[in-house]
């Protein structure tokens, strides 16, 4: 510990932002790099606690305490102040593939749980973690990293998202052949298509892609396995396959009127927003656009705030994000207490755009929607909402109560809904005969992660359902510790 009073003398500063209206005219990232000075004050901050909960990777009250990946945060955060970076990045390594990517799209459970968080704002752990990887980018100290022997097993990861790119990394380090499928154009899964370039640029993942596809994991993409690759050829090809697909299935609204143009799942609307900026910079006209609409966002999580911020850049005539909750406070309630994922009002990086271009904060919260209006030409122009009361019941369930007399229509040409994902699509996994719990998700122990089916093995969300890139991340290590384990007989993966 560098600085024994380091949280006593320097205040919390979280990565510096860009100006929020100034940032709305284009599509580069929105954040700014610290000043190393005030990094390492940010360094000096963490207390290397006796017994650190930041690492911990646990569920407490169905929510994420600390981190899943079981990062050595003290050890890097006083790496960092004493401005040993090259060895900080090490330690970081150590235990997570990709801080770049939980550096700038991870909601931080590390911080949640982090010690100083009881009476002070936490740690800037994330903040730490992105600059440590992006000083080690422009340094040249993250190279490939070629196994010197190579196994004879070949492994299949199906996905590449962030569990299969993991998976993918740790399989190729014990030697082994592997090649990871994707069916979208471009490696990257929820990581290119899912989250706003602004937010994690698609040259953050290309640029980790080249570097495993130097380390000899091989990529194909444009191919979905069991319609472009059949089962039969990925058994036959395979002595291992472990599936990293997402959990696919939208959730949708069963309301009046959702059959109307102009409703779009928000995945749908980020997706085709970043192919087409990607593939054109927009002049293909091949994505949904928000210019000149009402907008209503209908979710209140991390994607209905993606949804927000992309929106805006399309220069939208008004938005407006429904939250079915009430407000919640700045600070903890009683039965939420540290180490818990703290439930409080947040004012993310979407929120504060709509707010600096268009006036106000956009959320209506405990608002739910009850049904859809459209014109003559079957396209949504109205939704109908009401206002409602979330208690819990004496069996734990959730219990909404509609309030009397607060209906309200909203004006909308363009509806997204952002209320998440019920599970995995089943098409694969009922040709691979695959096992299944009761959320429809492949059914694989934690920790273990192999299926009925001898040899196959399944991680991140479509075994444990949607979840956190960090989680993926975690299941992606340890499903491919695993495997190596069933391939070898033993393992020396972490």
């Amino acid at each position: 510990m560098g600085k024994p009073t380091g949280f006593i003398d320097f205040k919390r500063q979280s990565r510096p932002e860009r100006d929020p209206a100034e940032r709305t005219k284009d599509w580069e990232s929105y954040m700014l790099p610290y000043e190393e000075k005030e990094l390492k004050q940010q360094g000096a901050r963490c207390m290397d606690c006796g017994i650190p909960t930041c690492h911990t990777g646990t569920m407490l009250n169905g929510m994420t305490s600390g981190c899943p990946v079981h990062h050595l945060i003290p050890e890097w955060n006083d790496l960092v102040y004493q401005g040993q970076w090259k060895e900080a990045l090490k330690r970081e390594h150590r235990m997570n593939n990709f801080p770049e990517f939980t550096g700038l799209a991870c909601p931080a459970p590390c911080e949640g749980a982090c010690v100083l968080g009881i009476n002070e704002p936490p740690v800037a752990i994330r903040s730490i973690e992105l600059e440590i990887v992006e000083r080690g980018f422009k340094e040249g100290w993250v190279k490939a990293s070629i196994p010197e022997t190579r196994t004879t097993k070949k492994v299949a990861v199906i996905g590449s998202g962030p569990a299969g790119l993991a998976c993918a990394a740790q399989l190729n380090k014990a030697g082994h052949h592997v090649k990871v499928f994707e069916k979208s154009d471009r490696v990257g899964g929820l990581l290119t298509y899912g989250i706003p370039e602004m937010k994690l640029p698609y040259s953050v993942v290309e640029r980790r892609v080249n570097l495993l596809k130097e380390e000899g994991i091989s990529f194909v993409t444009n191919t979905e396995v069991g319609k472009d690759f059949s089962v039969s050829a990925l058994q036959t090809e395979f002595d291992a396959v472990v599936l990293c697909g997402g959990a696919t299935k939208h959730r949708d609204l069963e309301v009046e009127g959702r059959e109307l143009k102009g409703i779009h799942y928000a995945m749908d609307f980020l997706h085709a927003n970043t192919k087409s900026l990607l593939d054109s910079n927009f002049e293909n006209n091949d994505y949904i656009s928000a210019k000149d609409k009402d907008v209503i966002v209908i979710g209140g999580g991390d994607t209905g705030t993606d949804c927000l911020a992309t929106s805006v850049r399309h220069d939208c005539k008004s938005l407006t994000q429904f939250d079915i909750y009430e407000k919640k406070g700045d600070v903890r309630e009683d039965d939420n207490p540290w180490p818990q994922w703290p439930v409080i009002h947040r004012v993310e990086y979407g929120h504060k755009e709509a707010a600096a271009v268009l006036g106000e904060d956009p959320r209506a919260y405990a608002v739910m929607t009850t049904k859809f209006v459209g014109d003559d030409n079957g396209h949504v122009k109205e939704v109908h909402t009401i206002s409602v009361e979330t208690t819990i019941d004496e069996n734990g369930e959730k219990v909404r109560k509609e309030i009397p007399g607060s209906e309200k229509v909203w004006p909308a040409q363009l509806v997204l809904l952002a209320i998440g994902f019920s599970g995995p699509k089943q098409e694969l996994i009922k040709e691979l005969s695959l096992e299944t719990d009761e959320r429809s998700n492949v059914k694989a122990e934690y920790g273990k992660y192999e299926t009925n089916v001898k040899g196959v093995f399944a991680a991140g969300d479509m075994r444990r359902g949607q979840s956190l890139i960090v989680w993926a991340i975690n299941e992606g290590r340890e499903a491919a510790r695993e495997c190596d384990r069933y391939l070898m007989g033993d393992t020396r993966l972490p």
